[in-house]
């Protein structure tokens, strides 16, 4: 059984009576993990608020220029990566292991990968550097469908209805 993720210190306090040391010691990193990525946020947010002020206000730059653009969108998407990762471990909790933990590595891989694609210049990407690129987000886009696709027949066989050929409901 999947356990909920620890959503204050009570449910700390109150899980960690019954938690085995490694657990307690996976609980302990998770936390400190979330603490440092927390402080990684704020000085990324930070500084992508100093450079958009920077950048397009005092320097009155064109947000549309693509090199503006590709600057200020992959910080957005740095952050958002960075959000992600620090949401995926709130279930790291004891029992909470599995397919759901593959699927959202795998989406956070995938916002990586987009990220270094919006910030590259194609122009300047060897061919091979890109067919690496393009292989990369085809094989795990595939790799996500079959993880979700195993993760949605499992829960319709927990609640009694019978996998239909359709795809997820």
């Amino acid at each position: 059984m999947i356990k909920p993720p620890f959503r204050s210190w009570a449910d700390v306090r109150n899980a960690w009576k019954t938690l085995a040391g490694y657990e307690r010691f996976e609980v302990v990193v998770a936390l400190l993990l979330r603490g440092v990525i927390g402080i990684i946020i704020v000085v990324a947010l930070y500084r992508l608020i100093a450079g958009v002020v920077d950048t397009i206000l005092l320097r009155a730059l064109n947000p549309l220029d693509h090199v503006v653009f590709q600057q200020v969108f992959g910080a957005i998407m740095t952050l958002l990566i960075a959000l992600e990762f620090n949401h995926t471990l709130r279930y790291v909790a004891p029992g909470a292991r599995g397919i759901i933990q593959a699927r959202i590595v795998i989406l956070i891989a995938l916002l990586a990968l987009a990220r270094k694609i919006i910030v590259a210049d194609l122009f300047e990407i060897a061919p091979a550097e890109l067919l690496g690129l393009a292989a990369l987000s085809l094989s795990l886009g595939v790799t996500y469908w079959l993880v979700r696709d195993t993760d949605e027949g499992r829960r319709r066989r927990k609640d009694g209805r019978a996998p239909s050929a359709s795809g997820p409901v």
